[in-house]
């Protein structure tokens, strides 16, 4: 599963035209590495990565997690990811995922936090099905997607 996110990372990277790779410190654009500092005063082993034309990934360590957070070149933040361990998860969406996922195993769950508020994200399999879930803190299903065998390699 973590195979998939990786592939789909790296695949939304070149269908953007960035590759990803490491930046130095002085091709930051400072509104972005002010941004960050801001809101990220305590965060460790800083790296950056270009998404986009207009968007910066930071990867690091934040009490002792693993954490991405994305800026546009003017600083403006739009998510926050970090991995969260099973037993975390609302109560609602362990109860969504026991009565429509019954059988499947979460191989990563994810919390997404944006501006307009925070989601689950969640990868689910059994057998050969796999299913990438979104779900809002209430347990609603907001999205589901297939995925693809042929994705994980």
């Amino acid at each position: 599963m973590k195979k998939y996110l990786t592939i789909l990372s790296v695949s939304v990277m070149l269908s953007t035209g960035a590759c990803a790779q490491e930046h130095s410190d002085e091709e930051i654009p400072e509104a972005v590495k002010t941004a960050f500092s801001q809101k990220f005063y305590a965060a460790k082993k800083v790296s950056w990565d270009m998404e986009s034309t207009t968007e910066w990934e930071a990867e690091f360590k934040l009490d002792g997690k693993d954490y991405s957070a994305n800026f546009l070149t003017d600083g403006t933040w739009q998510e926050t990811e970090h991995e969260i361990k099973k037993a975390d998860l609302p109560e609602a969406i362990k109860q969504a995922l026991a009565g429509d996922f019954a059988g499947y195993e979460i191989e990563e769950a994810e919390i997404s936090e944006k501006a307009n508020g925070s989601v689950y994200e969640l990868a689910v399999e059994k057998g050969e099905e796999e299913w990438e879930l979104v779900f809002d803190i209430n347990g609603k299903l907001i999205e589901k997607k297939a995925i693809e065998a042929g994705n994980e390699d």
